[in-house]
């Protein structure tokens, strides 16, 4: 399976509140240009340091301990593809949001985690924004860094519609082209246009 998603939003967003979880480079850039379109958006990292500077970036605030009165329409969980599941299934415990989705390179393996620890999959859509830099943290992060880049979303056969179409239209209000395909199929074509090279780069 593989479709670019197409919808029609009217020019409003009907994504209006994120929570990122995760303000290195991935995540407080997807949150800069989020806020750039003037969503709401509430962060959570474990490092205090990395938090405090996407806040002074304006990336967004900081998210609030306990389960929140009205959940985000969607939370983007920016984390390592190892430490996904278990932030995942801590964001869905916490009920911080109606859609899940993470930005992790690697899919199957976030998928069986994901699986195996008991996640939410109807609400979970896997992805990976296809856009990167050399330099990493908070400070590295840029606001146009998807832009017109590919945004691969990998949705189980578990994923309802209406989470796939929420997570579309953060891609595309980071200036991403959403594209639906199947995890093996995503990590398949990754590994060859993107880790086998990096590879080759760090051995030379």
């Amino acid at each position: 399976l593989e479709e670019t998603v197409t919808t029609d939003h009217g020019g409003r967003p009907d994504v209006e509140r994120v929570v990122v979880l995760g303000t290195g480079l991935i995540g407080t850039s997807i949150a800069l240009a989020l806020r750039s379109h003037g969503v709401d958006v509430a962060l959570s990292d474990p490092d205090p340091a990395s938090l405090r500077m996407a806040a002074d970036l304006d990336a967004g605030r900081p998210l609030e301990e306990g389960t929140p009165a009205v959940p985000a329409d969607v939370a983007v969980v920016a984390a390592p593809p190892e430490a996904v599941p278990e932030v995942l299934k801590e964001a869905q415990d916490r009920a911080l949001a109606q859609v899940y989705t993470d930005a992790a390179s690697v899919k199957s393996s976030v998928v069986a985690g994901a699986e195996r620890i008991g996640c939410d999959l109807a609400t979970f859509v896997p992805g990976h924004p296809m856009g990167g830099r050399e330099k990493s943290g908070p400070g590295a992060a840029r606001s146009d860094l998807f832009l017109g880049r590919s945004w691969a979303l990998c949705p189980t056969g578990k994923a309802d519609a209406g989470a796939v179409a929420a997570v579309s239209q953060v891609a595309r209000l980071c200036g991403a082209d959403p594209l639906v395909l199947e995890p093996t199929a995503h990590d398949r074509a990754v590994a060859l246009v993107s880790h086998a090279p990096h590879m080759a780069a760090s051995a030379m």
